[in-house]
């Protein structure tokens, strides 16, 4: 195992253990709204503090990026570490055993390690650049389904921008008519590597922060799937706007939403 992926999966564990003590016990959850439709709690912050001190542990000039506490910009700037401390957090305070810790790790602005940690479930997704993909150390593939017929798909609601919610409902439809079903589970680190897992055969929402996808983008592409924006290109860390599957499906995926979007949508 690459000794960083190693300290990436401590920092995940630690993280879940946070995590679980405040869900058996969510009295002690304190839950702040920091924007329109987006809640924090004392426990996101802290479950990022617990990452950031073990990986500055061992790679005490290493740069990370958090949702909770922003960019601290260390010396050796080549190394950028990604955070969410909790994805799902909304689930997490409604009670809902779905979330997860995502930890990425960028080289020199390519993705070179990923995990992503399920801790209700004991789920550890992982991936390092070329290397493949697995969940709790055993490889996981992309569904190789070749079209949209008969598949399962994920996504998100533009809970934060619901401005969009014409288009989205009309790319729904779209692609709802062709699919056997399509799930909103509420964690899309989760999403991204169930994708992975195969679990589910594509996924697509609008709005998506990098600490958000950045771990499960790598697992994707190692996993041998395909991960893009809605106009087919790779613009999906600025807009935020990503689509992924297996390559034919993720392909399908923008075919059926094209006609529906808006331009800034499609940038």
């Amino acid at each position: 195992m690459h000794p960083m992926l190693n300290i990436a999966i401590r920092a995940a564990r630690n993280a879940g253990k946070v995590i679980l003590r405040a869900y058996e016990d969510n009295d002690k959850i304190e839950v702040t709204q920091k924007g329109s439709n987006d809640l924090v709690t004392n426990v996101d912050k802290d479950a990022e503090t617990v990452i950031r001190d073990t990986i500055l542990k061992s790679y005490p000039e290493h740069s990370i990026v958090g949702e909770e506490h922003g960019l601290i910009e260390g010396k050796d700037t080549d190394y950028q570490w990604i955070i969410d401390p909790l994805d799902g957090t909304t689930n997490f305070i409604k009670g809902i055993p779905h979330f997860a810790v995502s930890i990425a790790l960028k080289v020199k602005g390519r993705l070179d390690q990923a995990v992503v940690y399920d801790p209700i479930r004991g789920e550890l997704f992982t991936a390092s650049r070329g290397q493949g993909a697995q969940l709790n150390s055993k490889r996981i593939r992309v569904n190789k389904a070749a079209d949209l017929s008969g598949t399962v798909l994920a996504t998100g609601f533009p809970f934060k921008q619901k401005h969009h919610m014409e288009a989205y409902l009309a790319a729904f439809n779209a692609l709802f008519i062709h699919t056997a079903d399509i799930r909103r589970a509420g964690s899309a680190a989760l999403d991204l590597a169930y994708v992975a897992a195969g679990r589910v055969d594509g996924f697509f929402e609008i709005g998506l922060k990098p600490w958000d996808t950045a771990a499960g983008q790598l697992l994707i592409k190692e996993a041998g799937g395909l991960v893009v924006d809605f106009a087919g290109g790779n613009n999906f860390d600025n807009s935020g706007n990503i689509i992924c599957g297996a390559p034919k499906v993720t392909q399908a995926i923008v075919k059926e939403l094209r006609p529906h979007l808006t331009d800034s949508l499609l940038r």
